[in-house]
């Protein structure tokens, strides 16, 4: 089928059908037919966030599940999550015009001396689809980029990666620097990588150990909730 025929296919569907196409073609990674189905949302007078919110949002909460469970994988997940990128690229300026309410800020970055970036990659795909504002600070960061981004961004959670057990420690440099500064409790640092575990987690003084992304996005939403009920 071609793409004309796709999108006069798309199209035709009402909005509830156009919903759930969007969920499928999320987890099936098609990114052309997803970019189409926002913009034929926007046309008919949808809300830039509720096509966020109902469309991409709910389509990668059941790719999360999914991946979680181990039925889906980390290849077909980085293509759900580009899908999700380019609806995101659409609505991302509309956002921003209609000032619509994000879940939370995070920066995210691989810990200095450590240079994988997959797994990181993946969690700032999927927090980015499940609300979050995220910027990804990239690779080999020292303490200093996690502080002056997470200052520069308001952010309200830190995240760190590590895939060697070498560069595991350099994460609790960054927690006992934030300790020394007082501004440990403005943040909710989460950790995450092959070689952590809970325990580890526990014993450099993160807020939470993530196993994999999807287990990342649920635990930021359950910190996030708890921190706005705390302050409210």
């Amino acid at each position: 089928m071609s793409q004309d025929e796709d999108d006069l296919v798309l199209s035709e569907l009402n909005d509830e059908e156009l919903v759930l196409q969007m969920h499928d073609d999320l987890y099936d990674g098609m990114k052309e037919e997803i970019e189409e189905a926002v913009h034929i949302l926007l046309d008919r007078g949808w809300q830039p966030y509720d096509i966020l919110t109902k469309a991409l949002v709910e389509g990668m909460r059941i790719v999360g599940i999914d991946f979680r469970d181990g039925i889906l994988f980390v290849p077909e997940v980085l293509l759900a999550a580009g899908a999700m990128k380019g609806g995101m690229a659409i609505l991302k300026p509309l956002l921003i015009e209609t000032g619509a309410p994000r879940l939370g800020k995070m920066v995210i970055g691989t810990v200095k001396g450590d240079i994988h970036d997959i797994g990181k990659n993946l969690v700032s795909m999927m927090m980015e689809g499940a609300g979050f504002e995220v910027r990804d600070l990239g690779i080999n960061n020292a303490v200093e980029s996690y502080l002056e981004a997470a200052v520069e961004e308001q952010a309200d959670i830190v995240g760190m990666s590590a895939l060697l057990t070498t560069t595991m420690p350099y994460m609790k440099v960054v927690i006992d620097t934030m300790v020394e500064q007082g501004i440990r409790d403005d943040y909710i640092v989460l950790v995450g990588g092959a070689p952590l575990n809970e325990e580890f987690g526990k014993a450099i003084g993160a807020d939470a150990y993530c196993r994999d992304a999807a287990v990342a996005v649920e635990t930021a939403k359950q910190l996030i909730a708890r921190k706005h009920n705390q302050v409210a």
